[in-house]
């Protein structure tokens, strides 16, 4: 935090040295072409519905990092993710919290959800991005958890809610637990749709050899020890798996199953034709 010995003069340099550093990271990003949510902060409601709302409670006071603070709960375009000035607009009002903190005067703790690790700021931006323009590392906030169905782990960017909120909408339809849940990813959150009405297919073939009702995670379970670990367990064998994920490696096989031979069954003639085709 630069220093001019005039508290004044020093807030007003704050702002201005905010407001240029947003300047040029929204460069930055236009010369590397980089996705337009890439400083956008996170949309509080939006995250909260990709992952499934299960409840909340108020936790009191507690110091976090600043770092830690990812979106708002409001639409404010005042700021980028990172909490810089988008505009003079917001300019007389930084400016003076700047002047309040420069002189050592007691600033209001802010007021947040957290989700998982992150925070999302219900009152205090303005508090926030004079707190990172002068260099601090945390601030105080009035704390409010929510708890979600997803774990909120691996969102940067508004981008990264689609992923979320597709894998919500799968484990729903085909609601694994433990290991299982967890060696089911896709990259294309497309993919979760469609693996999602694979597993339904399977399971309603599954019904009709058995002739019986099968719940969801009956279905779910049966699916991935019978079917999906088996074949992921071939197509390693075979070297098939390469750069994909196992359920996408999967899911590739499965549909080049049906298209090469039409049929449910699984032999070395199968592993082979997929084999040459994966040449």
């Amino acid at each position: 935090m630069k220093e001019t010995g005039f508290p004044r003069a020093d807030a007003e340099n704050d702002f201005l040295r905010a407001r240029r550093g947003q300047v040029l990271s929204r460069l930055s990003t236009w010369l590397r072409r980089e996705p337009d949510d890439v400083n956008i902060m996170l949309p509080f409601h939006e995250v909260v519905e990709a992952l499934g709302y299960l409840g909340e409670h108020r936790i009191g006071l507690r110091v976090i990092k600043l770092e830690s603070i990812a979106g708002t709960v409001d639409r404010s375009r005042d700021f980028d993710r990172r909490f810089r000035p988008t505009s003079g607009r917001v300019r007389e009002r930084w400016e003076r919290l700047a002047l309040a903190a420069r002189r050592g005067e007691v600033i209001p703790p802010i007021e947040v959800y957290r989700v998982g690790e992150l925070h999302f700021i219900i009152d205090g931006h303005h508090r926030v991005s004079v707190a990172i323009a002068q260099g601090l590392s945390t601030i105080e906030a009035a704390v409010t958890e929510v708890r979600t169905k997803l774990n909120p782990a691996g969102i940067r960017h508004r981008g990264d809610l689609i992923v979320k909120d597709y894998r919500r909408l799968f484990l729903e339809r085909v609601p694994l637990t433990g290991h299982a849940r967890a060696s089911v990813i896709v990259s294309d959150p497309w993919d979760y749709a469609k693996l999602g009405e694979h597993v339904e297919a399977w399971g309603f073939r599954l019904m009709q050899d058995e002739g019986k009702f099968c719940d969801r995670a009956s279905i779910a379970q049966r699916w991935f020890d019978e079917e999906f670990g088996p074949v992921v367990g071939m197509l390693r064998q075979a070297g098939l798996v390469g750069d994909r994920t196992d359920a996408e490696a999967y899911m590739w096989v499965a549909a080049e199953r049906y298209r090469l031979i039409r049929t449910h069954r699984w032999d070395d003639d199968v592993i082979e034709a997929l084999r040459a085709k994966g040449r």
